[in-house]
């Protein structure tokens, strides 16, 4: 419940300083109990983005939200788990959604992707349009992450992340392709193949928003074929995103990393990328 307000406080269908919906109502619209109400409400009062929560009167979308809450010098960089979800949320409140997605495996991705088609199966949203553009490493290439310690393990590693890579973007397309059926949403998904292991992530928001991420590599230990192998990798899941805003009452810092986001991301697209096809 909380990703979904914060979803509609983001997009603008909530406006700073307006009135929340009675927790009576908002308890009859998600068939939850008040107390589960009043926890959502507490979550995004401690994100700012309510006052007055209460259980008397209905709480109110913070003044400063648009100023601060979500990008710019005030916004605090937040895990990916935690941050990408309500943001994409937020974009499929417009009418034509459009995400590009730079990453090392799109696991992030797809399961932030999974509440905005939540609201979308239950009638909340409904977008005309949807363009989602991902940028993934070749199978070509030997990955700088995840890699063995031990440089003469043989390719399990690579082979793993092969694996994972094909079947969350083959989720990701098939989720999101669903919806030309099941709801009559124009739907268009399209890979792309770098030739490098990206050291970061970037997902720009329908052409306003740039969400960036490092990917800190580290020594670790897991089961590979029932087999302890030593490695070097990344938990994307849990990488800080910074968030970007372009517009409005952003920043001049904020709206030329968002536009120099989107020059990179195309610049890479249209020339030393290339088809990839999600299969082993």
């Amino acid at each position: 419940m909380a990703d979904v307000l914060r979803g509609r406080i983001r997009s603008g269908e909530l406006r700073p300083g307006q009135r929340m919906p009675t927790q009576a109502k908002l308890a009859d619209e998600f068939g939850v109990e008040r107390g589960a109400v009043r926890q959502a409400l507490r979550i995004l009062q401690s994100e700012h983005l309510l006052t007055n929560v209460s259980k008397g009167s209905p709480a109110t979308v913070a003044p400063a939200v648009g100023a601060a809450g979500f990008g710019g010098p005030g916004a605090v960089p937040r895990p990916t788990m935690v941050e990408l979800a309500p943001r994409i949320s937020a974009a499929f409140g417009a009418p034509h959604v459009e995400i590009d997605a730079l990453c090392l495996t799109s696991v992030s991705l797809t399961l932030a992707v999974g509440e905005s088609l939540r609201e979308i199966h239950a009638g909340r949203t409904k977008p005309a349009r949807v363009d989602v553009r991902v940028m993934l490493p070749s199978r070509d290439i030997p990955l700088a992450f995840p890699a063995p310690v031990d440089a003469s393990v043989d390719g399990r590693l690579q082979r793993r992340w092969l694996v994972q890579r094909n079947a969350q973007g083959q989720v990701l397309r098939h989720n999101l392709l669903a919806l030309r059926s099941t709801h009559g949403i124009d739907v268009h998904v399209s890979f792309r193949a770098l030739p490098f292991t990206p050291p970061v992530k970037l997902y720009l928001l329908n052409g306003q928003e740039a969400l960036f991420a490092y990917y800190t590599v580290q020594r670790k230990e897991a089961e590979v074929d029932s087999e302890q192998l030593e490695m070097y990798d990344a938990e994307g899941t849990q990488s800080m995103l910074f968030a970007f805003e372009q517009g409005g009452t952003a920043a001049p810092r904020d709206t030329t990393f968002v536009a120099q986001s989107r020059l990179w991301f195309n610049a890479l697209w249209g020339t030393i990328s290339s088809d990839l096809l999600l299969t082993s």
